[in-house]
Order: structure tokens, then C-alpha cells, then sequence
């Protein structure tokens, strides 16, 4: 059995931690925020961003950093992409040599265009950072329903540790190497699902959906192979499963705020109504940037942008990608 401390106490970093729990380890949680931790302590359940999901006893809640990471054999880093940086700054004093850390937050620095686990590396020296990624939401996790996800690391010896932590009867992990393309697939799927969320809010139907799920992971592997990426990454749950899990779900932050904004909310008033950090929000510039950089065309996201930085209705952008010149489905696939 290991110890293990979750950094970040959100919805997934509870669910996460009931996992472990529920596994037989040792599990520290910590918050910034005292009310917080104060709330957890006492109800032993997130009143607000987890609801009728109950947490063991056994779990320790504590606004002390060191408290959470020091002498760990485990560090789940969970809290919102946009603070990666911040947090694991504050830990690095803390974390042991070679230490794990699993970054489970989903995005790209807008400043840096780094992923989660390049900036933990650049802020904790010595740093084993790995990745824990695919098609769930923190709701169904907490209440034990099945779910699949990939645990990513640059050595097998990590990646397996990490899949052995987390597995049991509901809560499946495989692995990967493939580090880069499960964490380009988990924060570029969000700006597509803030598309598919617009479109609702439009009230368009199935159609327009199931055509933004497959032309938004067109873009997504484009890119991420252009990166280094791998195609069968993206190929499987933590790219095209990710992705329709997050436009899809009624679950889904960044599907209910493109919704919003499709029905005529700014990003603002929607991020505001959502009540919760909107990722995709935080890398829709990122992503757009990287397409420039990489030379690779990114149509979708690119509305996305121009929609939420813009000022562009939703309808407008729509219109541009339905009216862009014809083209072939895919280039490679031509007639003889």
C-alpha cells in the first residue's frame, strides 16, 4: 500500500482520491482554499463541486503543502491547468528526488505552449512526471461506474506503479508511452467540445455533433503527430474517447459553456454561470497557436477563438465552417 497526497481538491481530485482509498492506500488531500478543507473535514463530502458522492473517513484533508507532498510515494496533481505551474513551484521544495507525480489536469501554457508535465519537470528538478488521462468525468468516478483511462510515463517501471495504484473492478488503467499525444488529446478536445456545445446551443442535431467529434479529432491528430505524437494514441481513449465523452456528456464543462454561448452568453457570462474552471477555455489560444506554429490547419479551433476572443457569434462561425471551400475528407486517400 502506498501514501499518497492529491493536490487540489476539485471534483476530480476527490474522486481520484476515493479511488485510492477505496484501494487500500493512504490518502492526504489539500486545498488552498480553508473553507475547503474545512467543509471536507466535516461533511466528508464536496458539498458543491462533488454532491452525494461520500468520502472515507480515512482521508486526511490539510491546507499544509508539505503535509500533502513530502515523503510521498505518490503526488496527484489536480488542480486546474491554469495553476499547474504555480502549484507544483510551491511543491518543488518539498518533493523527493525522483518523485512521481501524476498530473491529471487537462491543458497547454497559453504563454509557453507547454504541456502539464513539461511544466512540472521545469518546476520540480528531478521530477518523474507522468500523465492520467481519458474519458471521465469525476461524477461517474465517484459513484463507482465503470470507467477506462491511460496512465502515460516515460518509462514502463512508472507507468505500470501507476496503473497498479489506481486499478481495481470499476476503475480500469492502461498504459502508454505515448506522454505528448494523451496530453495534447486531453486539452485539445476541450475547445472542440466547447464547438459541440455552441452547436447545441444553436440547436443543431446529431448530425452536426457527430461531424464535430470526427473532423475535431482530424485536427487534433494532425497536429499531434506533426508534434511527435502517435496516430493510435489518438485513436483511442484518450483522444477520440476523451473527446466524445466531453461533447457529448451532460456532464461536461466545457459542452454546458458552449452551450451558453451558442444561446448568446460571452465567455464570460458563461464561465461565470458554469461555476467551475472551463478548460478548454485556458487552450483554445494555446492550441490555435501551436497550429500556427506547426503549420497545420486547425478550422474549428479557429472559430472556437474567434468566437470567444472575438466577440464572433456563434452562428457566424458556424456559417464560415460550413462555407469553406470543398475539399477532400482525407488527402492521403486519393484516385487512382
Amino acid at each position: 500500500m502506498a501514501n499518497v497526497g492529491v493536490v487540489g481538491a476539485g471534483s476530480w481530485g476527490c474522486a481520484l482520491a476515493s479511488v485510492l482509498d477505496h484501494n487500500g492506500h493512504t490518502v492526504s488531500v489539500w486545498s488552498v482554499i480553508e473553507s475547503e478543507v474545512a467543509m471536507l473535514k466535516e461533511a466528508h463530502e464536496h458539498l458543491e463541486k462533488l454532491p452525494g458522492v461520500p468520502l472515507s473517513g480515512r482521508i486526511s484533508f490539510t491546507t499544509d503543502l508539505k503535509e500533502a507532498v513530502h515523503g510521498m510515494d505518490l503526488i496527484v496533481l489536480a488542480v486546474p491547468s491554469a495553476f499547474t505551474r504555480e502549484t507544483a513551484r510551491k511543491m518543488a521544495p518539498f518533493a523527493s528526488p525522483g518523485q512521481v507525480i501524476v498530473s491529471v489536469a487537462k491543458g497547454i501554457e497559453e504563454d509557453t505552449l507547454m504541456t502539464l508535465t513539461e511544466i512540472i519537470e521545469e518546476e520540480i528538478a528531478g521530477a518523474d512526471a507522468a500523465v492520467l488521462c481519458g474519458p471521465s468525468h469525476a461524477e461517474e468516478v465517484g459513484r463507482q461506474l465503470p470507467t477506462a483511462l491511460v496512465a502515460g510515463a516515460k518509462t514502463k517501471k512508472t507507468a505500470d506503479y501507476i496503473q497498479g495504484l489506481f486499478m481495481n473492478e470499476v476503475f480500469r488503467i492502461y498504459v502508454s508511452p505515448d506522454v505528448l499525444g494523451m496530453e495534447l488529446g486531453g486539452a485539445l478536445k476541450n475547445v472542440i467540445a466547447l464547438a459541440a456545445g455552441m452547436a447545441d446551443g444553436l440547436g443543431c442535431g446529431d448530425n452536426t455533433k457527430a461531424a464535430l467529434i470526427t473532423r475535431g479529432i482530424t485536427e487534433i491528430g494532425r497536429l499531434a503527430i506533426k508534434m511527435g505524437a502517435k496516430l493510435e494514441t489518438l485513436q483511442g481513449l484518450t483522444g477520440i474517447g476523451d473527446l466524445i465523452v466531453t461533447c457529448a456528456s451532460r456532464h461536461s464543462r466545457n459542452r454546458r459553456a458552449g452551450m451558453l454561448i451558442g444561446q448568446g452568453y460571452s465567455m464570460k457570462q458563461a464561465m461565470d454561470e458554469v461555476k467551475m474552471v472551463v478548460e478548454g477555455v485556458y487552450s483554445a489560444k494555446a492550441a490555435f497557436a501551436l497550429g500556427k506554429k506547426y503549420g497545420v490547419s486547425m478550422p474549428i479551433i479557429e472559430q472556437v477563438n474567434r468566437v470567444l476572443f472575438l466577440d464572433v457569434p456563434a452562428k457566424e462561425a458556424m456559417t464560415e465552417l460550413m462555407l469553406r471551400d470543398g475539399k477532400m475528407e482525407n488527402a492521403e486517400i486519393g484516385w487512382e
